[in-house]
């Protein structure tokens, strides 16, 4: 199990990366833009990942477990 979360986490950490690293210049304008958005805009976008990486995770445990 700890494994597998370890590789999820390597996983998050490459593909959080990509953005910067192949579009600097978009990557910047999109972080200043969200800086602008409301408190409850951010939550609901954070709530809304948060939920669809459990469902992820669900579906992935359920086919490969």
């Amino acid at each position: 199990m700890n494994a597998t979360i370890l590789c999820a986490l390597a996983l998050v950490l490459v593909l959080e990366g990509l953005g910067p690293m192949l579009f600097p210049s978009l990557w910047r304008r999109m972080i200043s833009s969200i800086t602008t958005l409301p408190d409850a805009t951010l939550r609901r976008f954070g709530g809304a990942l948060v939920v669809a990486g459990f469902v992820i995770y669900y579906m992935l445990r359920r086919t490969f477990a």
